[in-house]
């Protein structure tokens, strides 16, 4: 055999066994339940009882049976967040679910999402926070020691795991035993993550580590779900200053959006969204799940652009995923099970222009219509931008175009261009960039032909394509409005802000997101007030903040305090906290007060923010 009819040279950093088999999972989801579903809050302080954990009704199979039924091969279980609690009977905290009243104290959660997953042949991966609010060894070297001990716990007892999940949410001010105080970490080095995830890579080798720097699997820089049109599986993580060593919540994250072509490593993106705004159950966002029309934008925005899409799910008080979620869940994968069931491309003439060594049996086009993920079209080393031609058996409609690469062969082609043929001519249908494990073409419109032209327009080298399909996306439907929602928000007619530090702040309350009201910038910060005559006595039972919505931080709030007053003099505090995971995620934050008030004066008390340097707001709002 020729060198020309051998397999070509692998091109750029290359995925690992383990990574090869997250690439095929696709998508996978997250599970947040614990104490901040019952306190109403997205992150903990670390000073709640365990006491207030009781979920009477829980049913781990009914959660990940609602995640199959999406379509989902797997689930991340949050086996400990920020606030500390362990859902494990762990050795190294009282603070745990021994010390709940579920099961009078002898339950296990994680092992019931163990046998779930066992049950119904779904995979298993878990989160730890490497953040504890609740340990007063934080920001010691004692709490590594418990931290490592924590993660061989949980890798030690509950079977294989495909994915050992970290974020970059470290340091900050928390309960830690009853200090109350702010307590800050180096990223860079507190954790020693090399000698971490060599615990991993010992008790876990077939599970990908997850992280801001991976070092397998890239956070994709968003909350949102989606990955960038361009997407690389190769990246670099750079810290946010020169000459830094990047690290899990100090990498300029923006960049994994789209990855880094040619980059250091392999290491795809992780899209994660969650199916309702938080990512833990909030009464409130009960008429805010996301669509299954919503889920099969994101699969095209993620799954579709090569990375992997992990959906947050949030079981309510009870341990029960709400009926509306479920029904989503199930509606989304009805709908992805009707778009891929069949390869409309099927019986097509595959014609190339070139073969490699013209070894069709090896080499060509017919193996992109098998169900081999690594069998391949691919070209002599010289033909880097070949032409593929589709012969369907007759004129057929679809609307998806599917690629795949052989990414055992790295990620090669970074440009196509597809045509079809109508009268007589070659007409440009789509393009697409970086292929990689999977690139969904989603066309606008339903597309009827008999013949279609594949190029590869840009390649550093020979090619690997291993998948061809033509599907057809059934009719997309509206989303019903949420109406719901919008009648929980009183009216701001005649409502009118009478004190400011800065010019423009009715925009806080002009009913327009996209008007943004800032605070004069202060190199030293100090707490804003904006205060808002609501015309006349209103009832209500929360209020809203709605942050920036333009992806920049400057002046967001994440510490409040809400006051009311009938005369707009004399003002009564009826709530104060923080935004959690506002930075992250800048999405309306909705504060249910302990009981509904009357009032006709409110005042909204920025005490942080994310920048330090004043405060900023789209819009303020008051509920029912």
């Amino acid at each position: 055999m020729g060198f020309s009819q051998s397999a070509p040279k692998p091109y750029g950093a290359l995925p690992t066994a383990a990574q090869l088999e997250w690439h095929e999972m696709e998508m996978y989801a997250l599970i947040h339940f614990g104490v901040d579903t019952y306190t109403d809050k997205e992150w903990g302080f670390g000073d709640e009882d365990p006491k207030i954990l009781n979920p009477v009704k829980f049913d781990a199979r009914q959660i990940v049976a609602a995640a199959k039924a999406a379509g989902f091969k797997g689930v991340v279980v949050v086996a400990k967040h920020h606030d500390g609690l362990c859902i494990w009977p762990t050795k190294t905290t009282e603070h745990n679910i021994s010390n709940t009243p579920w099961k009078d104290g002898k339950g296990d959660m994680l092992q019931e999402y163990r046998e779930a997953c066992d049950a119904l042949g779904m995979k298993l991966g878990v989160y730890v926070s490497p953040w504890d609010r609740n340990s007063p060894h934080y920001g010691t070297p004692k709490y590594l020691e418990i931290y490592r001990e924590q993660l061989r716990e949980v890798y030690s007892n509950y079977g294989k795991l495909f994915i050992s999940w970290h974020d970059g949410a470290n340091g900050g001010d928390g309960y830690y035993g009853g200090a109350n105080e702010t307590r800050k970490i180096d990223r860079t080095t507190y954790y020693d993550w090399p000698n971490t995830w060599a615990i991993t890579r010992k008790m876990q080798p077939g599970a990908v580590i997850f992280g801001d720097v991976g070092p397998d699997v890239r956070w994709v820089g968003n909350e949102e779900g989606h990955a960038g049109e361009t997407s690389w599986a190769t990246y670099t993580p750079m810290a946010p200053d020169a000459g830094q060593t990047p690290a899990n919540g100090y990498v300029l994250h923006l960049r994994g959006i789209e990855g880094t072509r040619n980059g250091k490593y392999w290491m795809p993106a992780e899209a994660d969204v969650s199916l309702r705004p938080g990512w833990f159950y909030h009464a409130s966002q009960n008429q805010q799940v996301k669509s299954p029309s919503t889920l099969m934008d994101l699969y095209y925005k993620s799954v579709g652009r090569g990375a992997n899409l992990d959906l947050g799910l949030s079981p309510n008080r009870d341990g029960l995923l709400d009926s509306t979620d479920v029904n989503a869940l199930k509606g989304f994968g009805a709908l992805l099970q009707e778009t891929f069931r069949t390869n409309l491309a099927k019986g097509a003439t595959l014609k190339a222009s070139n073969v490699r060594g013209g070894s069709a049996g090896k080499f060509g086009p017919a193996n992109l219509l098998d169900a081999d993920r690594y069998s391949y079209w691919s070209t002599d080393d010289a033909v880097h931008t070949p032409t593929l031609t589709i012969t369907l058996p007759e004129e057929r409609t679809f609307n998806v175009v599917r690629l795949r690469e052989n990414i055992k062969l790295g990620q090669r082609i970074e440009a196509v261009e597809i045509e079809v043929l109508g009268n007589g001519q070659w007409q440009k249908l789509a393009g697409a960039t970086s292929i990689g494990a999977n690139r969904l073409i989603r066309l606008a419109e339903p597309v009827t032909a008999k013949q279609l032209r594949l190029m590869i327009s840009k390649s550093p080298v020979s090619i690997a394509l291993s998948d061809f399909g033509l599907y057809l996306e059934p009719k997309r439907q509206q989303a019903a409005p949420i109406a719901a929602q919008k009648d929980a928000s009183l009216s701001k007619g005649g409502w009118k802000v009478i004190n400011s530090s800065a010019a423009d702040a009715q925009h806080a309350i002009d009913g327009n997101p996209a008007t943004i009201w800032s605070s004069a910038s202060t190199d030293v910060f100090k707490p804003v007030n904006l205060d808002v005559d609501l015309g006349f006595p209103l009832e209500f039972s929360a209020f809203s903040y709605l942050p920036r919505q333009d992806k920049q931080v400057t002046g967001i709030a994440d510490q409040y305090s809400f006051q009311i007053s009938t005369d707009g003099k004399t003002f009564l505090e009826v709530a104060t906290g923080e935004f959690s995971n506002i930075r992250a995620n800048p999405i309306e934050q909705v504060i249910k007060l302990k009981e509904k008030v009357q009032a006709r004066y409110i005042r909204f008390v920025g005490k942080r923010s994310l920048d330090g340097k004043g405060i900023s707001i789209a819009e303020l709002g008051l509920r029912k």
